[in-house]
């Protein structure tokens, strides 16, 4: 029997308007759409619609709205001005709120929602299919912010979880592959965040802003999508103090799909996952190393980040959608894990967190 699972990290709307896929539409179609394009490497390769998400009963994510802006002279890809990158995130959320009047998902916003949502998708009087995508909305950089109180606005549209950085350097704070700090500005952007209960996401802040994030926030923390350092050596997955520091805050954090973060093998465009034997278990390894840690099962969940700038090319070779998710009720049972750490894992964790922090 299919058990709910929360996804804590999925770029929804990033692939909706940019990659511009109809996620209402089954896998196998948005695939043919895309067979002939050759403009990304992904073209043809999702495993992300609402479809296959309601097929893994996959009922409830944290969706996000995603747009950095382009520093002078980088080779990285984004907008020219944070004005720009804040409309794209107003297309994503006009996505999302289109979906909501199509019935296809709905916005949780606090507690109370939450519980209601919950309740809906444990009715088995109702079929799965017919059911909504719940989702809390999330940033993902805070580039897109013009100035620290557009904050206040985004919160007003439901906005309740908030990543300082994405990658490279950032308005806000620097991110992956840096090794820049928390900037004044983000600084004053966390005390906002502490004034209206936001979560803090520490996902891709460098060793130095992770510090300072610890040390200065006193809001609620979760890491929606992090791999360990100890099994991938690099900056981008967290390492064993790091881990310590979240399970002392109470933080949960999301294991990520994508083959990079997974195995240091892996090299993007360069790897296949059939050749190296990337399967869906090797996640287990990196929540196992946590749990260690832990001492328990209370502080992993997933955040699988599936068609995040990558699909099925970038990503264990015994998934072919995020239906197969449910995989792991066999998998963590074969590795000793007992049906309540299962729970724990497939939503147990993440909605403890957010009924304690909604």
């Amino acid at each position: 029997m299919s058990r709910l699972i929360v996804d804590a990290h999925l770029d929804l709307a990033m692939n909706a308007i940019e990659w511009n896929r109809d996620l209402a539409m089954p896998l196998e179609h948005i695939r043919l759409k895309e067979m002939n394009m050759k403009d990304k490497p992904d073209r043809g390769k999702g495993t992300v619609c609402l479809p296959a998400l309601r097929k893994g009963k996959v009922g409830f994510v944290v969706a996000t709205q995603l747009a950095r802006v382009n520093p002078f002279n980088s080779a990285l890809t984004g907008w020219n001005s944070p004005s720009q990158a804040w409309a794209m995130t107003q297309a994503q959320l006009t996505w999302y709120k289109e979906m909501e009047k199509q019935g296809e998902m709905v916005q949780i916003v606090d507690k109370k929602g939450l519980d209601a949502h919950v309740k809906l998708w444990n009715d088995a009087a109702i079929a799965d299919e017919n059911k909504p995508i719940g989702y809390l909305l999330s940033l993902e950089g805070a580039d897109s912010l013009v100035t620290p109180d557009y904050l206040y606005e985004a919160y007003g549209y439901g906005l309740r979880a908030l990543g300082l950085s994405h990658f490279g350097p950032g308005r806000y704070a620097d991110g992956t592959k840096t090794a820049g700090r928390i900037h004044p500005e983000g600084l004053e952007l966390m005390k906002i965040m502490d004034e209206l209960h936001m979560i803090l996401d520490v996902t891709h802040l460098t060793d130095a802003g992770f510090s300072q994030a610890m040390d200065l926030y006193t809001g609620p923390i979760w890491a929606s999508h992090h791999n360990v350092r100890k099994i991938v050596p690099n900056q981008r997955q967290l390492n064993d103090v790091q881990i310590k520091q979240l399970i002392e805050r109470d933080a949960v954090i999301g294991g990520m799909l994508d083959c990079w973060a997974m195995d240091i093998r892996f090299i993007d465009t360069v790897s296949d996952p059939w050749q190296l034997d990337i399967r869906l278990e090797m996640l287990i390894d990196h929540w196992d190393h946590i749990c260690q840690i832990a001492g328990n099962s209370l502080h992993i969940g997933i955040g699988s980040d599936l068609d995040g700038i990558f699909g099925t090319e970038q990503s264990p070779w015994d998934m072919d959608s995020i239906a197969d998710l449910q995989k792991y009720a066999y998998l963590l049972s074969n590795r000793g894990y007992t049906e309540q750490d299962v729970d724990n894992i497939f939503h147990g964790n993440w909605l403890r967190f957010l009924r304690k922090y909604l």
